[in-house]
């Protein structure tokens, strides 16, 4: 009788979409991992870079989508693909040192509770600075990348983080079930703080594992840190956010921070020249908000909703300080500059 083979711990699913140029490092640096205890899945997104045809060559397993479904209607498809007890979303710009496999499924299998672990992830071209240490949402509604453009030696602790970067973090699969899956409404951008948030609803939480180590381009499909198909995105989707998680009594009391947060956003984004594309997403958002699923409310919930709300505090507590830490080092240097 022909032995079954051992199915996998872990499928790693690469969204792309014509990124062909990323696909080959990204490729090699999972077979050099300390771990192999996965399997491959890319999700293709209607690329017209020669990406299909490449992956059919190097028989890749794949998944070729007729049209662009943005990040979450690729990483959906493969989620619901997979067999495997846990997904890692990983970017198609990263690389991934040795032991980052191995070192996310140690962190994931502490606890039940864990929905996802979110890992070290560092600048390319940068490599002593980091790119994302977890992400963080604040009372303000502001969403912002843990330790971004700070020393990666300051962020070698494992903690709690409000949600996982989806570029590179490993998720519970079978928590997907319950929570439901990332919201294809959002098609890219906010999409990983919004099913971190559900999983935290239900009683999960959200790890960062400095351990585990991935270099990461970004902006690698987008192109640029901010232009107007990002901004006008990613304050729709910030309305939906805040709308479709938090019950009518916590918006009330938050609503006041909201508004300022908007305020202030607007005021940035106007600044750089994005000011139009930023209130018209925020109207989007108010205008379609209806074509959302609220996560409905039930009283056993209850702690954990107080407990998130004290995140959202704690996360805007953060911002500031880092906020006021980066001023105060911009202010010491350039007073050096002027002194010499």
């Amino acid at each position: 009788m022909r032995e079954r083979m051992k199915m996998k711990k872990v499928t790693i699913i690469i969204p792309n979409y014509n990124g062909l140029k990323f696909l080959p490092p990204c490729l090699a640096a999972l077979s050099r991992q300390t771990n192999q205890d996965f399997s491959v899945l890319v999700v293709d997104n209607g690329s017209e870079d020669g990406s299909v045809e490449w992956l059919q060559k190097q028989k890749v397993p794949a998944i070729f989508l007729p049209e662009n479904t943005g990040f979450s209607g690729a990483v959906n498809t493969g989620i619901r693909a997979a067999r495997t007890p846990y997904v890692i979303l990983l970017n198609n710009d990263t690389e991934a040192e040795a032991s980052y496999v191995e070192k996310l499924l140690e962190a994931i299998e502490q606890s039940p509770r864990i929905f996802s672990v979110s890992p070290r992830m560092i600048q390319m071209y940068h490599r002593e600075l980091m790119d994302d240490a977890g992400d963080m949402y604040s009372i303000m509604g502001w969403a912002y990348q843990r330790g971004v453009g700070q020393e990666a030696s300051r962020y070698n602790r494992p903690c709690h983080v409000f949600s996982a970067c989806a570029g590179a973090a490993i998720y519970r699969r079978e928590a997907f079930r319950k929570i439901g899956y990332f919201d294809e409404m959002h098609f890219a951008y906010l999409e990983d703080i919004d099913v971190g948030y559900r999983a935290k609803i239900e009683g999960y939480y959200n790890r960062y594992c400095p351990e585990a180590v991935v270099y990461h381009v970004g902006s690698g499909t987008s192109g640029s840190k901010y232009n107007p198909f990002k901004v006008r995105l990613a304050a729709r989707n910030n309305v939906y956010l805040n709308y479709k998680n938090m019950p009518l009594p916590q918006l009330l009391v938050n609503s006041v921070p909201i508004l300022a947060g908007i305020a202030g956003k607007y005021l940035f984004f106007r600044r750089i020249g994005f000011g139009k594309e930023y209130l018209g997403g925020v109207l989007e958002g108010i205008l379609t908000v209806h074509k959302t699923k609220k996560v409905p409310y039930r009283p056993e919930n209850l702690i954990n909703y107080l407990a998130i709300q004290w995140e959202l505090m704690y996360g805007a507590a953060v911002y500031i300080y880092e906020f006021s830490r980066r001023q105060l080092k911009k202010r010491l240097v350039n007073r050096e500059k002027t002194e010499i």
